[in-house]
């Protein structure tokens, strides 16, 4: 199986729309949403869950009263001021790091495992679907991504591909979405901080050795821009395999529930096809 990422390096930039448009066009698939922290491709979907697990992707310090001497030894320790004057720990602030387990003379001090979010794998009529949500002020979002991409495969029969929607930005999440990936689909739009984006996002793609390649969202809206993007990827060896016009007409759709493809909408879909055609041939000569 192929796991196909698309990235991009802020919001916004139609990415999501983009995985929802494919996972009408391309068959044999599994979908997943690496955006953890601000899910919407279930919206899309519109699935029905088939499993719903708590995540525990953290850890806390837990006082234990009645074994606990006063002595404020922990307090003294922790860096983080994750523990009152009255020697009580305060969740938000507590980094699971255990120095005050350490310090502590009687022991009274132990870590415990902290929910963190919840995952989610759902049936929907276009595939299998792996997606979660970290709970709000809740850390770990890379590791609650890769159980995301770990789900989906207790699911698997003989589909072909996995199409993933991943996290914007360029950080621990991006990685934990792109890597053991077979590509990577950065997602662009026409403007000085989409190109700076997009030289970040390709980055990280290209340090992992990923083949990456460039989708330009929007594209007539600024077509001096795209020429700027599209000069930067032949310099750089990345190839552009789409360039999607504006439509007013998608935003529409999308306040309706529907993607580009099934509003019928056909020079973006037209494109969107074409796109996948593309990365198809474009993955069949790495693999040559």
């Amino acid at each position: 199986m192929k796991q196909i990422v698309f990235v991009s390096g802020k919001g916004g930039t139609g990415k999501s729309t983009l995985v929802a448009s494919l996972s009408i066009i391309v068959q044999d698939k599994m979908l997943a949403d690496c955006d953890v922290d601000a899910p919407n491709l279930h919206i899309l979907l519109n699935g029905t869950i088939l499993k719903q697990e708590d995540y525990f992707g953290a850890k806390s310090a837990v006082i234990e009263s009645d074994v606990c001497i006063k002595c404020g030894l922990c307090k003294n320790t922790c860096r983080f001021d994750a523990i009152s004057e009255e020697l009580e720990v305060l969740p938000m602030k507590c980094e699971g790091c255990g120095a005050c387990m350490l310090v502590c003379p009687v022991k009274a001090i132990c870590l415990e495992e902290v929910k963190t979010g919840q995952t989610y794998v759902s049936r929907t009529q276009r595939g299998t679907f792996s997606h979660a949500l970290l709970d709000i002020g809740a850390e770990g979002s890379g590791r609650l991504v890769t159980e995301v991409r770990k789900n989906i495969y207790n699911f698997k029969e003989n589909e072909k591909w996995t199409l993933i929607d991943g996290s914007p930005g360029t950080g621990c999440v991006v990685i934990a979405s792109i890597t053991g990936a077979d590509a990577v689909v950065a997602v662009s739009e026409p403007t000085m901080s989409g190109l700076s984006d997009l030289k970040m996002v390709l980055s990280v793609a290209q340090h992992f050795q990923i083949p990456a390649f460039v989708c330009v969202n929007k594209y007539d809206l600024n077509l001096e821009m795209t020429a700027q993007i599209e000069d930067y990827c032949l310099k750089n060896g990345f190839s552009v395999i789409g360039k999607i016009p504006f439509e007013p007409l998608i935003v529409k759709a999308l306040q309706q529930f529907k993607t580009p493809v099934e509003a019928g909408i056909q020079k973006v879909t037209d494109e969107i096809t074409g796109i996948w055609d593309r990365l198809v041939s474009e993955i069949g000569k790495i693999n040559e």
